[in-house]
């Protein structure tokens, strides 16, 4: 196969992968470069999770090659894989998955404390991201006297605090409120943007699961100042009201924190049926939030 141009982070090609049988994904070929956030939307069973799955090396493709740098990710073996994840990689899941018996400083300084970074350093660390998600009041709860909110914003932290180089986030406000939700992805992206980490994030349109619409930045004349969650003042907007052109279905847009995604890439059945490259997106506007 033909190695990944110089300025992709990750790089995939005709990655294919089947569960007992059934196609997962069928040949679906991206780019996604350095420092670029990308979001991957489409209905349940789309394939967006195995994606996700087979760039970050969790899985290995039946077919085709991931690329992360110049390093064949599909050829790796189990334990260069898991050595990949744990020093190049994060990973935020729908569900937070944190280890009972620490506390949350503990669980959120994990990486770093597994990569032999001292228990001061990694504590300090910890208690930063702990306190820019405002849970630094938590950090020597266990996860089992905290709330599902908190304790998926413990698990947002763990996954920030070795600045990785790709960040991989699977539905990952899909446990918060529509406020805590705005919260997280603008501290996530301003991780991103400021250390300069690359953000595959997997989410679902509106079309598949209740949305609450999220106003334009700047606002119109008619528009309420962001964020303004449903419940909060009013209801919702009606399906009807108008809606700025979107390059794909099913995406909402939440222009809050000036944009979530760079680019927006939508899977249908396992393929790319939408995802323009790169340079053809600068500027836009396209976003998306899980929810």
């Amino acid at each position: 196969m033909t190695a990944p141009p110089d300025d992709d982070v990750l790089w995939a090609r005709a990655l294919t992968y089947a569960y007992d049988g059934s196609p997962a994904l069928q040949d679906v070929t991206l780019e996604i470069r350095t420092g670029e956030i990308v979001a991957v939307t489409g209905p349940r069973g789309s394939g967006k999770t195995t994606l996700l799955h087979c760039l970050s090396g969790r899985l290995r493709p039946d077919a085709g090659g991931v690329w992360f740098d110049d390093v064949p990710v599909h050829t790796l073996g189990l334990h260069s894989r898991e050595r990949l994840r744990r020093e190049r990689f994060g990973w935020i899941g729908s569900e937070p998955q944190l280890v009972p018996e620490l506390t949350a400083w503990e669980n959120a300084a994990l990486p770093l404390l597994l990569a032999g970074v001292s228990s001061r350093k990694a504590r300090h660390s910890a208690h930063e991201w702990l306190e820019r998600l405002d849970i630094g009041g938590c950090a020597r709860k266990r996860p089992a006297a905290l709330l599902q909110a908190q304790r998926q914003r413990v698990a947002i932290a763990r996954s920030l605090v070795h600045s990785p180089a790709v960040l991989f986030a699977d539905e990952p406000t899909a446990p918060l409120h529509q406020t805590d939700r705005v919260q997280a992805l603008r501290t996530l992206t301003t991780a991103a943007r400021t250390h300069g980490i690359t953000v595959v994030l997997a989410t679902h349109g509106p079309a598949t699961r209740p949305a609450v619409p999220v106003p334009a930045w700047p606002p119109t004349a008619d528009a309420a100042p962001p964020p303004a969650p449903a419940g909060a003042g009013g209801a919702a907007p009606p399906e009807e009201s108008p809606t700025p052109p979107s390059p794909s279905p099913g995406i909402l847009c939440d222009e809050t924190d000036s944009r979530v995604a760079d680019r927006v890439i939508t899977l249908l059945d396992g393929r790319c049926v939408t995802g323009a490259p790169p340079r053809e997106t600068e500027g836009s506007t396209a976003c998306s939030l899980s929810a």
